[in-house]
This record gives C-alpha cells, structure tokens and sequence, in this order.
C-alpha cells in the first residue's frame, strides 16, 4: 500500500488519473455481527468517481459484442493516452493497465485510470513479473527479461484500445504460440482480419 500511496502522491492533479485524498495506519472497523472492533487497519481514501462504473462493465453494457466503434473508442482511448503520457513523464509505469483498473465517471464520460499496486517509479528496466495475462506485454511473459514499464503499458493499452473499439480481444495472450498472435507476428494481417471476422 506504501508504494501505491508514493506513486499516486507523484501522480496528483491529473483528470484521469484517481486522486488520492487521505491515508493511514490507524483506521478501524467495527463489526456489527460480532460486535468487535479491529483497529490499527492500514487505509487509503481515493475520490468518489460518479457512476461506479468500471470500463470492462461499460464495454459489456454498452459497447456489447461489436465494441465501440472508432469514434467513441478514439474518444475513450484518448483519455488513457493523456493519463499515459502524464505517468511517463513522472517515472511511473502502472504495469497492469487494462479495461477493469480503469474507472468511468458517467456524469462526464471521464476515465480515471486506478489500481496502481502493481506500479514502479524509476527509470529503470524491470524484471517482474507483473500485470494481467490476456493484456500483458510478450517480453514480461519471457521471464527474467528486463523490460521497459513504460512500453509494456502501451501495448497493454493497445489491447485494451482494439477491444474498445472491436469489442473483442485481439488475441488470447501475447506468445508467439498463439494463432492470432503469431499471425501478427508474421504480418500475415489479411489472414488475421479474416479469422477474426469469422469469430
């Protein structure tokens, strides 16, 4: 939680960056059921982002099977580069950058990126294994490879803009094993278009 708390301090003032308010180590509960109290609970307080939406449960309810098309993802994506842009500028790669650490408030349309637990601040190559499987870079997935935070989230952001705006994962993991995936590995892009059409 520290780490988070450092990163979202180096973060602050950004729209689409969530925005923490408070934290600490001496928060409590108290449990009606039992009715005991635990104390000494670490605690961090971030802003109320309006709706509760997350960008996966807009993509489901909304965007549906065929995605968001160009123009509304352009428009959604957008935002994700601006918060990009702004962490990369402060050291910080967020390392799992996908549609379920991205809050939606629904009074604006504006996205917050959230989750920063997984975050490195530093200049760096990293060796860690981190982020989500389906939108995880393919040097991370090697194992014990440096690699640059930075660029591991664009191409997490990449994927997350092809199912924005197709509605679809683009392939199931970035291994070369993996029939979409190698397709565009090999630049065999007609043949990719065409199977995934026919999913």
């Amino acid at each position: 939680m520290l780490s988070e708390v450092v990163t979202l301090q180096a973060l602050k003032e950004h729209t689409n960056i969530i925005k923490l308010l408070d934290y600490g180590d001496n928060g409590q509960v108290y449990k009606p059921t039992s009715g005991r109290t635990v104390e000494g609970l670490v605690y961090i307080v971030l802003e109320y982002v309006e709706g509760g939406l997350l960008l996966f449960d807009l993509c489901q309810q909304i965007g549906g099977p065929a995605g968001f098309g160009e123009v509304a993802g352009r428009f959604l994506f957008r935002q994700i580069l601006d918060a990009l842009e702004h962490m990369n500028a402060r050291q910080v790669a967020h390392r799992d950058i996908k549609l379920e650490n991205v809050l939606v408030d629904t009074s604006s349309m504006t996205l917050k990126v959230a989750d920063f637990g997984y975050a490195a601040i530093g200049t760096e190559p990293l060796k860690s294994y981190r982020g989500t499987f389906t939108y995880m870079a393919p040097e991370i997935k090697e194992g014990n490879k440096l690699y640059d935070g930075h660029k591991a989230d664009l191409f997490s952001a990449g994927v997350v803009l092809f199912i924005l705006v197709r509605g679809i994962f683009p392939f199931k993991e970035a291994r070369k094993e993996e029939f979409f995936y190698s397709l565009l590995c090999q630049g065999n892009f007609q043949e990719y278009w065409s199977k995934v059409e026919s999913e």
